[in-house]
């Protein structure tokens, strides 16, 4: 009888040499990069059969994983309302549907800023269905929508959709009044597009061929003519970003490096004039812009770290960028991280003690006041601004959350200090906050620094070292991960998981400084802080070595691939989202999407030695080794344009052909989608049970490493 169980995946070799500063490296798998072969796609194929195989007895758990988070989520749910000219806008969601539906309803009068409040299934009076995007998605495997832009006016809206996850959008624009969906469309831009004040262009972003946005152009409603190339970048390192400013008087392009800005502004009444530089780029110098009005007169913010590597707040004329006065002076402590403009108040955001923290600075025809920080009881907290949409408004929106409180809305009264809460995001079943708790530890790295992690589990969880755990990490581009809520999470902590954030260097917690001291030449930091971080778990009975599974996306997933090479006895498991295991590979071909840009995170390997040299060393694919590695799960997707499906397809492939591994390494590829996974609420949470019951399943098995080769 044949065997209806499918054969381990075994990619074939085909040889090919790449060589670089006289080192010559044969790589057996990089045939899986091209996509068309069909080849290629009956191994991806052949893997995700075997994934599913070897996990067949989790399909109950997964079932049961997805009941839980499903059962946890209010379906049928509404956002706050948040106010913007005369009306209220607001998205809502139903059960059964995979999308969220944006809606509006007028504003009762001028004094109206006590947001409109109904009974979830409910509709709000005089209700304007805007977008339903599960209408939008009919059809489609896979659906992303990028740009909802409504004009000033109130009538016009643009918005972009992705349905293949490759990141490139279509826009399209109705009107309000009537429904009408115009004859405007524009193919192939990325995500945004932006009106001017006068509702007769639309600005937006194409990309190049790799993938880099790159020009911004300006469409004139209603016209044949060929839209209008307003701005080029020709420098690979630099992405463009557009959008306006908070009072909406100016349009912005934003053209950035990882270490290099340059804002240029344009006047949004006069959308045909030229767009004017505030400061001229210089390398390494990082700024933002905002506008502002004191005593009647335009003036600019400007957030930079121009001799200030945690960057300074300063003011200066409109007329004149470059005569500034200090508003908040550099701190070593203090790392600066946005400046949110309004008619009366500026907002600071910023983090010390690797904590976000929020302070209003009052503006009057006198001037600007000192900030005034805003108290949070919890030791582990993110807040933020959250929906404020009105230059001038009655209240401010903050956000709150932890790692055991679900996200908070409050409108914050900035005259009396008074919050009034608008909305704690509903857990259901017999959730209580209290029977969480979480702490934050400081784990002493290998050359001494003081690495921030960040743990949480259930009350009465043992320290014995009994508990299953798992470490999530990031460290990289400056990326901070602030404590967040997450249903999906509990379906771990009930069964009794130390869940825990390693705020490794590379990342933002710290300041620049922690980043700087985490990219190119320094970027084994980020690597092994992680790892001093999951030894400090077991060391302290957390949870222990052969109970711990590592996770962590993208450039977390280096992270995942380098641990499992630097330290493969630390961890039961690790789980690498979309990871970015071939770096070396990808960043030495210019050609490849998004490479130039990367040079300033990870060095120039194509052009000095000595990164070549530094990036061989660490690069996991570069790096397996005949060793006993921990359980292995790589996930990514076939049209991910940021992390390309071949980097965890040729890592897999090389595991499997150096050790011999056959159930303790899987590769699962998504077919349809991009680089944030599955599209649809409910998609995903089946995606992410499926993870969580791999992640369970390893971290409670009595063994779980890959057995080396006899």
């Amino acid at each position: 009888m044949t065997d209806p169980r499918p054969a381990v995946p075994r990619a074939p070799r085909r040889p090919s040499e790449r060589s670089h500063h006289g080192d010559t490296v044969v790589d057996a798998y990089e045939w899986l990069r091209d996509k068309d072969d069909p080849e290629t796609i009956a191994y991806l194929e052949a893997e995700n059969a075997w994934a599913e195989d070897t996990t067949a007895h989790l399909a109950d758990l997964r079932e049961q994983v997805f009941t839980e988070i499903k059962d946890r989520t209010l379906e049928t749910d509404m956002s706050v309302p948040v106010r913007h000219d005369r009306w209220w806008y607001y998205s809502r969601t139903v059960e059964g549907r995979q999308y969220a539906i944006r809606c509006r309803v007028p504003i009762a009068g001028p004094q109206d800023w006590d947001p409109p409040v109904v009974e979830p299934g409910a509709t709000l009076p005089g209700e304007q269905v805007l977008l339903d995007s599960n209408d939008e998605a009919e059809g489609h495997e896979f659906f992303s929508l990028g740009a909802f832009s409504v004009s000033d006016d109130g009538d016009l809206l643009a918005w972009s959709v992705d349905t293949q996850g490759d990141e490139r959008y279509a826009i399209r624009v109705r009107r309000l009044s009537t429904g009408e969906v115009l004859q405007d469309h524009i193919e192939g831009a990325a995500p945004g597009a932006t009106w001017s004040a006068d509702g007769r262009h639309l600005f937006y972003v194409t990309v190049d061929d790799a993938w880099r946005p790159h020009r911004v152009w300006r469409h004139e409603l209603g016209s044949t003519d060929d839209d209008v190339l307003v701005f080029e970048e020709p420098d690979e390192r630099y992405f463009v970003g557009l959008g306006r400013t908070s009072s909406e008087r100016f349009l912005v392009i934003a053209v950035g490096s990882k270490v290099t800005t340059e804002v240029r502004l344009l006047d949004a009444h006069d959308p045909t004039g030229e767009f004017d530089v505030v400061w001229p780029r210089r390398e390494g110098v990082d700024y933002s812009v905002e506008h502002l009005v004191v005593g009647g007169r335009d003036q600019l913010a400007i957030l930079h770290n121009d001799g200030a590597i945690n960057f300074e707040l300063v003011l200066a004329p409109l007329e004149d960028p470059t005569a500034t006065s200090v508003l908040v002076p550099h701190s070593d402590a203090v790392r600066l991280e946005a400046a949110d403009a309004f008619a009366r108040h500026l907002v600071l955001s910023y983090r010390r003690d690797a904590t976000t923290r929020l302070a209003l600075m009052s503006i009057s025809d006198d001037g600007i006041g000192q900030p005034q920080e805003l108290d949070f009881e919890a030791e582990l907290f993110t807040c933020g601004l959250a929906g404020n949409a009105e230059w001038d408004p009655r209240y401010l929106r903050i956000g709150y959350t932890s790692y055991v409180e679900p996200a908070t809305i409050w409108d914050l009264d900035p005259t009396t200090g008074e919050r009034i809460l608008r909305r704690r995001a509903p857990v259901l079943g017999d959730f209580d906050h209290e029977d969480y708790e979480q702490h934050r530890a400081w784990v002493r790295a290998d050359d001494g620094a003081l690495v921030p992690l960040s743990i949480v589990c259930r009350k009465g969880t043992p320290r014995d070292g009994s508990a299953p755990g798992v470490i999530y990490g990031y460290g990289s581009y400056e990326i901070s991960l602030d404590p967040d809520f997450s249903i999906s999470r509990l379906s771990l902590l009930d069964r009794g998981f130390v869940y825990a954030v390693a705020h490794v260097r590379g990342g933002g917690e710290l300041g620049r400084a922690w980043y700087d001291q985490g990219k190119q030449l320094a970027k084994m930091n980020t690597f092994t802080d992680f790892v001093a971080c999951a030894r400090h778990l077991a060391d302290e009975g957390w949870t222990s070595a052969d109970r711990l599974v590592a996770e962590g996306g993208s450039a977390g997933g280096l992270l995942m691939g380098a641990v499992a090479n630097l330290a493969p006895d630390a961890f039961a498991g690790i789980f690498a989202d979309v990871p970015f295991v071939d770096p070396l590979t990808t960043i030495l071909d210019p050609s490849l999407p998004l490479t130039v840009i990367e040079w300033d995170e990870w060095g120039d390997p194509l052009h000095d030695p000595e990164v070549y040299a530094y990036m061989k060393g660490y690069a996991p694919y570069e790096n397996v080794a005949d060793v006993a590695y921990p359980s292995i799960l790589a996930g990514t997707s076939l049209n991910d344009t940021r992390v390309l499906y071949v980097e965890p397809a040729k890592w897999v492939a090389r595991l499997r052909e150096v050790t011999g591994a056959e159930r303790s390494v899987l590769l699962r590829t998504e077919m349809a989608a991009g680089h944030g996974g599955v599209s649809g609420r409910y998609a995903a949470w089946r995606q992410r049970a499926w993870e969580l019951a791999w992640i369970i399943d390893t971290a409670t098995r009595v063994t779980s490493a890959i057995p080396r080769k006899s």
